[in-house]
Protein backbone atom coordinates (compact mmCIF):
# COMPACT_ATOMS: atom_id res chain seq x y z
CA UNK A 1 0.00 0.00 0.00
CA UNK A 2 0.99 3.05 -0.83
CA UNK A 3 2.33 5.95 2.19
CA UNK A 4 0.14 8.87 2.82
CA UNK A 5 2.25 11.89 3.18
CA UNK A 6 0.41 13.44 5.99
CA UNK A 7 2.03 16.73 4.50
CA UNK A 8 -0.99 16.86 2.35
CA UNK A 9 -4.02 16.42 5.24
CA UNK A 10 -5.91 18.90 7.62
CA UNK A 11 -5.55 19.28 11.01
CA UNK A 12 -9.66 18.55 12.51
CA UNK A 13 -12.30 21.55 12.40
CA UNK A 14 -11.93 20.85 16.31
CA UNK A 15 -8.45 21.42 16.77
CA UNK A 16 -8.65 24.41 14.60
CA UNK A 17 -11.32 25.51 17.20
CA UNK A 18 -9.54 24.97 19.93
CA UNK A 19 -6.11 26.96 18.46
CA UNK A 20 -8.51 29.84 18.30
CA UNK A 21 -10.70 29.31 21.60
CA UNK A 22 -7.43 29.22 23.61
CA UNK A 23 -6.21 32.13 21.61
CA UNK A 24 -8.57 34.27 22.24
CA UNK A 25 -8.56 33.45 25.77
CA UNK A 26 -5.80 34.15 26.87
CA UNK A 27 -4.45 30.91 27.23
CA UNK A 28 -1.42 30.84 25.30
CA UNK A 29 0.87 28.32 26.64
CA UNK A 30 -2.30 26.20 25.63
CA UNK A 31 -2.44 28.00 22.06
CA UNK A 32 1.37 27.31 22.19
CA UNK A 33 1.17 24.11 23.10
CA UNK A 34 -1.39 22.89 20.39
CA UNK A 35 0.14 25.10 17.74
CA UNK A 36 3.27 22.86 18.09
CA UNK A 37 1.52 19.54 17.65
CA UNK A 38 -0.33 20.93 14.81
CA UNK A 39 2.42 22.45 12.71
CA UNK A 40 4.70 18.85 13.52
CA UNK A 41 1.93 17.25 11.93
CA UNK A 42 0.91 19.59 9.48
CA UNK A 43 3.70 21.73 8.68
CA UNK A 44 1.95 23.25 5.36
CA UNK A 45 -1.09 24.40 7.12
CA UNK A 46 -0.25 28.27 7.33
CA UNK A 47 -3.11 28.81 10.18
CA UNK A 48 -1.93 26.70 12.92
CA UNK A 49 1.83 28.67 12.13
CA UNK A 50 -0.14 32.06 12.68
CA UNK A 51 -1.61 31.12 16.12
CA UNK A 52 1.76 30.13 16.94
CA UNK A 53 3.66 33.09 15.78
CA UNK A 54 0.48 35.14 17.69
CA UNK A 55 0.69 33.13 21.09
CA UNK A 56 4.33 33.43 21.21
CA UNK A 57 4.76 37.37 20.65
CA UNK A 58 1.76 37.57 23.58
CA UNK A 59 4.20 35.53 25.76
CA UNK A 60 7.44 37.64 25.09
CA UNK A 61 8.68 35.50 22.93
CA UNK A 62 9.78 37.46 20.20
CA UNK A 63 12.67 35.49 18.40
CA UNK A 64 10.63 32.51 17.95
CA UNK A 65 7.79 34.29 16.79
CA UNK A 66 9.54 35.88 13.97
CA UNK A 67 10.58 32.17 13.11
CA UNK A 68 6.68 31.50 13.69
CA UNK A 69 5.21 34.24 11.58
CA UNK A 70 7.23 33.50 8.61
CA UNK A 71 6.52 30.81 7.92
CA UNK A 72 2.61 31.61 6.52
CA UNK A 73 4.37 34.08 4.96
CA UNK A 74 6.35 31.68 2.59
CA UNK A 75 3.42 29.21 2.68
CA UNK A 76 0.98 31.71 1.39
CA UNK A 77 2.29 34.42 -0.37
CA UNK A 78 -0.73 36.27 -1.19
CA UNK A 79 -1.79 36.19 2.11
CA UNK A 80 -2.23 39.69 2.85
CA UNK A 81 -2.72 39.19 6.82
CA UNK A 82 0.71 37.19 6.94
CA UNK A 83 2.66 39.79 5.42
CA UNK A 84 0.95 42.17 8.27
CA UNK A 85 1.14 39.58 10.87
CA UNK A 86 5.22 39.72 10.27
CA UNK A 87 5.32 43.36 10.22
CA UNK A 88 4.23 43.79 13.25
CA UNK A 89 6.81 41.05 14.71
CA UNK A 90 9.39 42.93 13.05
CA UNK A 91 8.12 46.28 14.35
CA UNK A 92 8.41 45.06 18.10
CA UNK A 93 12.28 43.62 17.23
CA UNK A 94 13.06 47.02 16.65
CA UNK A 95 13.64 45.94 12.45
CA UNK A 96 11.42 49.38 11.20
CA UNK A 97 12.67 48.94 7.59
CA UNK A 98 11.60 45.71 7.26
CA UNK A 99 8.61 45.91 8.98
CA UNK A 100 7.79 48.68 6.50
CA UNK A 101 8.60 46.64 3.46
CA UNK A 102 5.72 43.71 5.19
CA UNK A 103 3.20 46.11 5.89
CA UNK A 104 3.26 47.60 2.10
CA UNK A 105 3.32 44.27 0.96
CA UNK A 106 -0.30 43.36 2.64
CA UNK A 107 -1.51 47.03 1.45
CA UNK A 108 -0.27 45.90 -2.16
CA UNK A 109 -2.10 42.63 -1.90
CA UNK A 110 -5.50 44.19 0.08
CA UNK A 111 -5.43 47.75 -0.80
CA UNK A 112 -8.55 47.92 1.42
CA UNK A 113 -6.78 46.68 4.56
CA UNK A 114 -7.67 49.50 7.18
CA UNK A 115 -5.19 47.23 9.55
CA UNK A 116 -2.24 47.92 7.36
CA UNK A 117 -2.35 50.69 6.64
CA UNK A 118 -2.42 51.74 10.54
CA UNK A 119 0.52 50.07 11.32
CA UNK A 120 2.62 51.17 8.85
CA UNK A 121 1.82 54.72 9.84
CA UNK A 122 2.73 53.61 13.42
CA UNK A 123 6.13 52.25 11.94
CA UNK A 124 6.72 56.03 9.74
CA UNK A 125 6.50 57.66 12.37
CA UNK A 126 9.06 56.21 14.23
CA UNK A 127 11.21 56.25 11.50
CA UNK A 128 10.57 60.12 11.35
CA UNK A 129 8.52 59.63 8.18
CA UNK A 130 6.27 62.10 9.54
CA UNK A 131 4.60 63.04 6.60
CA UNK A 132 3.78 59.63 5.27
CA UNK A 133 2.88 58.41 8.58
CA UNK A 134 -0.29 61.01 8.56
CA UNK A 135 -1.20 59.83 4.87
CA UNK A 136 -1.05 56.12 6.16
CA UNK A 137 -3.27 56.77 9.03
CA UNK A 138 -5.73 58.90 7.78
CA UNK A 139 -6.13 56.32 4.92
CA UNK A 140 -6.77 53.39 7.56
CA UNK A 141 -9.53 56.13 9.36
CA UNK A 142 -11.20 56.55 6.03
CA UNK A 143 -11.27 52.56 5.42
CA UNK A 144 -12.62 52.73 8.39
CA UNK A 145 -13.86 55.67 10.16
CA UNK A 146 -14.75 53.53 13.77
CA UNK A 147 -11.19 52.97 14.12
CA UNK A 148 -10.01 53.80 17.53
CA UNK A 149 -6.06 52.80 17.80
CA UNK A 150 -5.70 54.72 14.44
CA UNK A 151 -7.13 57.88 15.94
CA UNK A 152 -4.76 57.03 19.03
CA UNK A 153 -1.80 57.16 16.81
CA UNK A 154 -2.73 60.01 14.55
CA UNK A 155 -2.59 61.70 17.97
CA UNK A 156 0.51 60.40 19.18
CA UNK A 157 1.80 61.81 16.19
CA UNK A 158 0.78 64.50 16.06
CA UNK A 159 2.06 65.31 19.23
CA UNK A 160 5.19 64.17 18.63
CA UNK A 161 5.01 67.29 15.53
CA UNK A 162 4.01 70.00 18.34
CA UNK A 163 0.67 69.85 16.81
CA UNK A 164 -1.00 69.87 20.24
CA UNK A 165 -4.70 70.87 19.30
CA UNK A 166 -4.68 68.37 16.32
CA UNK A 167 -3.24 65.61 18.90
CA UNK A 168 -6.32 66.81 21.24
CA UNK A 169 -8.96 66.26 18.93
CA UNK A 170 -7.58 62.87 17.94
CA UNK A 171 -6.98 61.17 21.44
CA UNK A 172 -10.67 62.97 21.93
CA UNK A 173 -12.25 61.27 19.30
CA UNK A 174 -10.55 58.19 20.37
CA UNK A 175 -11.92 58.49 23.38
CA UNK A 176 -15.21 58.48 21.92
CA UNK A 177 -15.04 55.62 19.78
CA UNK A 178 -13.91 53.43 23.01
CA UNK A 179 -14.48 55.40 26.24
CA UNK A 180 -12.45 52.44 28.21
CA UNK A 181 -9.35 53.31 25.90
CA UNK A 182 -6.94 53.86 28.72
CA UNK A 183 -3.99 54.67 27.17
CA UNK A 184 -5.75 57.64 24.74
CA UNK A 185 -7.54 59.20 28.40
CA UNK A 186 -3.35 58.97 29.85
CA UNK A 187 -2.22 60.72 26.41
CA UNK A 188 -4.57 63.48 26.28
CA UNK A 189 -3.96 64.31 30.12
CA UNK A 190 -0.52 65.03 28.82
CA UNK A 191 -1.93 67.05 25.65
CA UNK A 192 -3.88 68.88 27.72
CA UNK A 193 -1.06 69.53 30.27
CA UNK A 194 1.42 70.17 27.63
CA UNK A 195 -1.44 72.80 26.67
CA UNK A 196 -1.60 74.54 30.22
CA UNK A 197 -4.93 73.25 31.35
CA UNK A 198 -3.78 71.37 33.91
CA UNK A 199 -7.03 70.90 35.74
CA UNK A 200 -8.38 69.31 32.52
CA UNK A 201 -5.38 67.30 32.36
CA UNK A 202 -5.72 65.82 35.86
CA UNK A 203 -9.08 64.65 34.82
CA UNK A 204 -8.14 63.01 32.45
CA UNK A 205 -5.28 61.35 33.86
CA UNK A 206 -7.21 59.78 37.07
CA UNK A 207 -9.86 58.53 34.06
CA UNK A 208 -6.90 56.62 32.73
CA UNK A 209 -5.78 54.90 36.08
CA UNK A 210 -9.20 54.13 37.08
CA UNK A 211 -10.00 52.26 34.09
CA UNK A 212 -6.26 50.77 34.29
CA UNK A 213 -5.44 50.44 38.07
CA UNK A 214 -1.78 49.14 37.34
CA UNK A 215 -0.80 51.90 35.01
CA UNK A 216 2.14 53.00 36.14
CA UNK A 217 2.40 55.70 33.59
CA UNK A 218 -0.55 57.17 33.67
CA UNK A 219 0.30 57.56 38.05
CA UNK A 220 3.69 59.14 36.72
CA UNK A 221 2.17 61.73 34.22
CA UNK A 222 -0.72 63.11 36.85
CA UNK A 223 2.07 63.31 39.76
CA UNK A 224 4.06 65.39 37.24
CA UNK A 225 0.45 67.12 36.44
CA UNK A 226 0.18 67.68 40.41
CA UNK A 227 3.19 68.86 41.29
CA UNK A 228 2.73 71.53 38.42
CA UNK A 229 -0.69 72.39 40.50
CA UNK A 230 1.22 72.88 43.07
CA UNK A 231 -0.65 69.71 44.90
CA UNK A 232 3.05 68.75 45.93
CA UNK A 233 2.05 66.29 49.03
CA UNK A 234 -0.68 64.38 46.16
CA UNK A 235 1.91 64.24 43.36
CA UNK A 236 4.05 62.59 45.61
CA UNK A 237 1.86 60.07 46.35
CA UNK A 238 1.45 59.26 43.00
CA UNK A 239 4.85 59.14 41.51
CA UNK A 240 5.39 56.57 44.86
CA UNK A 241 2.57 54.21 43.06
CA UNK A 242 4.34 55.08 39.67
CA UNK A 243 7.08 53.34 41.60
CA UNK A 244 5.42 50.45 43.20
CA UNK A 245 3.85 49.34 39.86
CA UNK A 246 7.21 49.48 37.92
CA UNK A 247 10.31 49.96 40.38
CA UNK A 248 12.74 50.62 37.49
CA UNK A 249 10.80 53.29 36.26
CA UNK A 250 13.54 56.12 35.97
CA UNK A 251 11.98 58.89 35.26
CA UNK A 252 9.58 58.19 38.09
CA UNK A 253 12.56 58.18 40.51
CA UNK A 254 13.37 61.94 38.73
CA UNK A 255 10.14 63.27 39.03
CA UNK A 256 9.83 61.90 42.53
CA UNK A 257 13.42 63.72 43.11
CA UNK A 258 12.26 66.98 41.76
CA UNK A 259 8.81 67.14 43.49
CA UNK A 260 10.44 66.23 47.43
CA UNK A 261 13.34 69.91 46.33
CA UNK A 262 10.44 71.65 45.62
CA UNK A 263 9.32 70.51 49.02
CA UNK A 264 12.13 71.10 51.16
CA UNK A 265 13.62 67.39 51.48
CA UNK A 266 16.87 67.86 48.99
CA UNK A 267 18.64 65.36 50.83
CA UNK A 268 15.95 62.54 49.50
CA UNK A 269 15.68 64.16 46.27
CA UNK A 270 19.31 63.59 45.62
CA UNK A 271 18.76 59.75 46.43
CA UNK A 272 15.78 59.67 43.93
CA UNK A 273 18.02 61.73 41.34
CA UNK A 274 20.45 59.02 41.89
CA UNK A 275 18.67 56.26 41.61
CA UNK A 276 16.79 57.83 38.25
CA UNK A 277 20.54 57.84 37.31
CA UNK A 278 21.23 53.80 38.23
CA UNK A 279 18.61 52.59 36.67
CA UNK A 280 19.10 55.05 33.28
CA UNK A 281 22.36 56.88 32.73
CA UNK A 282 21.51 57.70 29.15
CA UNK A 283 18.72 60.00 30.29
CA UNK A 284 20.76 63.63 29.85
CA UNK A 285 18.21 65.43 32.18
CA UNK A 286 18.37 62.85 34.91
CA UNK A 287 22.41 63.26 34.09
CA UNK A 288 22.40 67.41 34.11
CA UNK A 289 19.73 67.63 37.06
CA UNK A 290 22.28 65.07 39.60
CA UNK A 291 25.53 67.35 38.36
CA UNK A 292 23.41 70.44 39.71
CA UNK A 293 22.17 69.03 42.78
CA UNK A 294 25.60 67.82 43.58
CA UNK A 295 27.15 71.10 42.86
CA UNK A 296 24.27 73.15 44.92
CA UNK A 297 25.09 70.83 47.94
CA UNK A 298 28.71 71.09 47.73
CA UNK A 299 28.59 74.76 47.34
CA UNK A 300 26.32 75.02 50.78
CA UNK A 301 28.57 73.12 52.83
CA UNK A 302 31.50 74.89 52.09
CA UNK A 303 29.60 78.69 52.25
CA UNK A 304 30.29 79.88 55.91
CA UNK A 305 27.38 82.31 55.71
CA UNK A 306 23.71 81.68 55.67
CA UNK A 307 21.98 82.11 52.51
CA UNK A 308 19.94 80.67 49.13
CA UNK A 309 23.26 80.06 47.35
CA UNK A 310 21.71 78.30 44.34
CA UNK A 311 19.70 81.91 44.03
CA UNK A 312 22.92 83.55 44.82
CA UNK A 313 24.58 81.59 42.19
CA UNK A 314 21.62 82.39 39.68
CA UNK A 315 22.41 85.88 39.30
CA UNK A 316 25.71 84.91 37.62
CA UNK A 317 25.19 87.31 34.01
CA UNK A 318 27.48 88.05 30.89
CA UNK A 319 30.04 90.89 31.26
CA UNK A 320 27.79 92.05 28.08
CA UNK A 321 24.46 91.18 26.44
CA UNK A 322 25.15 89.74 23.97
CA UNK A 323 29.12 88.86 24.51
CA UNK A 324 30.37 88.97 21.25
CA UNK A 325 33.92 86.89 21.41
CA UNK A 326 36.08 85.25 18.64
CA UNK A 327 37.71 81.96 17.53
CA UNK A 328 40.11 81.32 14.54
CA UNK A 329 38.06 78.45 12.52
CA UNK A 330 40.16 75.24 11.40
CA UNK A 331 39.37 74.61 7.74
CA UNK A 332 39.10 70.65 8.55
CA UNK A 333 36.08 71.67 11.13
CA UNK A 334 33.62 72.96 8.63
CA UNK A 335 35.07 69.43 6.84
CA UNK A 336 34.34 67.22 9.32
CA UNK A 337 30.93 68.56 9.71
CA UNK A 338 29.73 67.65 6.47
CA UNK A 339 31.32 64.28 6.52
CA UNK A 340 28.77 63.78 9.45
CA UNK A 341 25.60 61.94 9.60
CA UNK A 342 22.89 65.04 9.12
CA UNK A 343 19.16 65.26 9.08
CA UNK A 344 17.22 67.70 6.82
CA UNK A 345 16.55 70.92 8.56
CA UNK A 346 13.22 71.16 7.67
CA UNK A 347 12.65 67.69 8.96
CA UNK A 348 13.13 69.06 12.81
CA UNK A 349 10.42 69.87 14.73
CA UNK A 350 11.70 72.74 16.69
CA UNK A 351 11.99 76.04 15.39
CA UNK A 352 14.66 75.63 12.82
CA UNK A 353 13.45 75.10 9.28
CA UNK A 354 13.94 75.84 5.27
CA UNK A 355 17.33 74.12 3.38
CA UNK A 356 20.10 73.03 4.84
CA UNK A 357 21.11 70.05 6.72
CA UNK A 358 22.03 69.91 10.80
CA UNK A 359 22.98 67.20 13.53
CA UNK A 360 20.88 64.69 14.08
CA UNK A 361 21.16 64.77 17.81
CA UNK A 362 22.27 67.41 20.39
CA UNK A 363 25.20 65.49 20.84
CA UNK A 364 28.12 66.69 18.88
CA UNK A 365 30.32 66.96 21.53
CA UNK A 366 30.07 63.36 22.11
CA UNK A 367 31.42 62.27 18.70
CA UNK A 368 35.47 61.02 19.18
CA UNK A 369 36.89 62.69 16.63
CA UNK A 370 40.24 64.80 17.61
CA UNK A 371 38.90 67.83 16.09
CA UNK A 372 35.54 67.90 17.66
CA UNK A 373 37.20 67.01 21.44
CA UNK A 374 39.90 70.57 20.88
CA UNK A 375 36.46 72.46 20.01
CA UNK A 376 34.57 71.16 23.02
CA UNK A 377 37.53 71.74 25.11
CA UNK A 378 37.84 75.57 23.67
CA UNK A 379 34.82 76.06 23.94
CA UNK A 380 34.17 74.75 27.20
CA UNK A 381 37.38 77.10 28.46
CA UNK A 382 35.13 80.26 26.47
CA UNK A 383 31.91 79.54 28.24
CA UNK A 384 33.69 79.36 31.68
CA UNK A 385 35.68 82.54 31.78
CA UNK A 386 32.56 84.22 29.96
CA UNK A 387 29.83 83.18 33.10
CA UNK A 388 33.09 82.82 35.79
CA UNK A 389 31.87 79.93 36.96
CA UNK A 390 31.98 75.46 36.07
CA UNK A 391 29.60 74.87 33.13
CA UNK A 392 27.48 72.14 32.09
CA UNK A 393 27.12 71.60 28.20
CA UNK A 394 23.43 70.31 28.20
CA UNK A 395 23.02 70.63 24.23
CA UNK A 396 25.89 70.60 21.16
CA UNK A 397 24.63 70.58 17.16
CA UNK A 398 25.87 72.61 14.20
CA UNK A 399 23.56 74.04 11.42
CA UNK A 400 24.42 73.90 7.59
CA UNK A 401 22.04 76.56 6.24
CA UNK A 402 21.16 76.72 2.42
CA UNK A 403 19.28 79.54 0.51
CA UNK A 404 15.98 79.81 2.44
CA UNK A 405 16.95 78.15 6.05
CA UNK A 406 16.62 79.65 9.55
CA UNK A 407 14.76 79.31 12.36
CA UNK A 408 11.61 81.06 13.84
CA UNK A 409 11.61 83.19 17.05
CA UNK A 410 12.82 81.19 20.10
CA UNK A 411 13.97 80.57 23.33
CA UNK A 412 16.52 77.83 24.60
CA UNK A 413 14.29 76.92 27.21
CA UNK A 414 13.56 73.91 28.17
CA UNK A 415 10.75 72.24 31.16
CA UNK A 416 13.25 71.87 33.35
CA UNK A 417 14.27 75.17 33.14
CA UNK A 418 10.85 76.53 34.02
CA UNK A 419 10.52 73.87 36.79
CA UNK A 420 10.56 76.96 40.35
CA UNK A 421 11.69 74.59 42.39
CA UNK A 422 15.47 75.00 40.41
CA UNK A 423 14.80 78.43 38.64
CA UNK A 424 17.58 76.67 36.51
CA UNK A 425 16.80 79.30 33.29
CA UNK A 426 18.66 82.10 35.36
CA UNK A 427 21.57 80.21 34.51
CA UNK A 428 21.54 79.08 31.04
CA UNK A 429 22.94 80.08 28.11
CA UNK A 430 23.40 80.12 24.41
CA UNK A 431 26.46 80.40 22.49
CA UNK A 432 26.18 80.25 18.68
CA UNK A 433 30.10 79.81 17.04
CA UNK A 434 29.72 81.01 12.97
CA UNK A 435 32.66 78.47 11.11
CA UNK A 436 31.70 80.34 7.51
CA UNK A 437 29.04 83.07 7.35
CA UNK A 438 28.38 81.88 3.60
CA UNK A 439 27.06 85.10 1.39
CA UNK A 440 26.43 88.18 2.82
CA UNK A 441 25.40 90.18 -0.19
CA UNK A 442 21.98 88.88 -0.61
CA UNK A 443 18.70 90.14 0.28
CA UNK A 444 18.70 87.97 3.51
CA UNK A 445 22.26 87.64 4.71
CA UNK A 446 21.43 85.63 8.02
CA UNK A 447 21.34 88.25 10.49
CA UNK A 448 20.91 87.17 13.87
CA UNK A 449 17.70 88.88 15.12
CA UNK A 450 17.61 89.59 19.08
CA UNK A 451 14.03 90.78 20.49
CA UNK A 452 13.58 92.56 24.29
CA UNK A 453 15.24 94.71 23.43
CA UNK A 454 15.70 94.34 19.73
CA UNK A 455 19.17 93.93 18.14
CA UNK A 456 20.55 92.74 14.70
CA UNK A 457 23.89 91.32 14.57
CA UNK A 458 25.66 90.61 11.05
CA UNK A 459 27.79 87.63 11.63
CA UNK A 460 31.87 86.96 10.75
CA UNK A 461 33.47 84.32 10.78
CA UNK A 462 34.94 82.87 14.09
CA UNK A 463 32.45 85.08 15.70
CA UNK A 464 31.27 83.82 18.83
CA UNK A 465 27.67 85.33 20.22
CA UNK A 466 27.00 84.29 24.09
CA UNK A 467 22.98 85.32 24.80
CA UNK A 468 21.11 84.33 28.17
CA UNK A 469 18.98 81.40 26.98
CA UNK A 470 15.60 82.95 27.63
CA UNK A 471 16.79 85.58 25.04
CA UNK A 472 14.31 85.24 21.87
CA UNK A 473 15.90 85.33 18.63
CA UNK A 474 15.97 84.36 14.77
CA UNK A 475 17.34 84.32 11.41
CA UNK A 476 16.38 83.62 8.22
CA UNK A 477 19.54 83.22 5.60
CA UNK A 478 19.30 83.45 1.58
CA UNK A 479 22.77 82.92 -0.13
CA UNK A 480 23.56 81.38 -2.53
CA UNK A 481 26.74 79.40 -0.39
CA UNK A 482 26.24 77.26 2.24
CA UNK A 483 26.22 79.28 6.36
CA UNK A 484 27.65 76.31 8.70
CA UNK A 485 27.39 77.12 12.55
CA UNK A 486 28.04 75.42 15.94
CA UNK A 487 25.10 75.60 18.96
CA UNK A 488 25.91 75.12 22.91
CA UNK A 489 23.72 75.54 25.11
CA UNK A 490 24.98 75.56 28.53
CA UNK A 491 24.05 76.08 32.35
CA UNK A 492 26.97 78.14 35.06
CA UNK A 493 26.94 75.65 37.98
Amino acid sequence: MKKIDVNFLEPSQEQLNNLIKYYQAGQYKDAERLSLSVTQKFPEHPFAWKVLGAALKQMGKINESLVATQKPVQLKPQDSEAHNNLGVTLKELGRLDEAEISYRQAIALKPDYAEAHNNLGNTLKELGKLDEAEISLRQAIELKPNYAEAYYNLGVMFKKLGRLDEAEISYTQAIALKPDYAEAHNNLGNTLKELGRLDEAEISLRQAIELKPNYAEAYYNLGDTLKELGKLDEAEVSLRQAIKLKPDYALAHYNLGKTLYRVGYKDLALESIEKANDIDPQLRQVRFLLNVMKSRKSREESETTIGDTSNKRAKTELTSIPLILNRVVEEELIANLYEMSSRELDKTIDARYGNGKCSPDFGLFHDSRSIIQNLAEDLTKIMMEAVKSEVYIYDSFFNILSAGGGSTPHKHLNDLDKDIGFDLGKTKYSLIYYLSTGDQHCSEPGILKLYEPREDILPCEGMITIIPASRMHSAVYGGKTDRVMIGVNFYSL
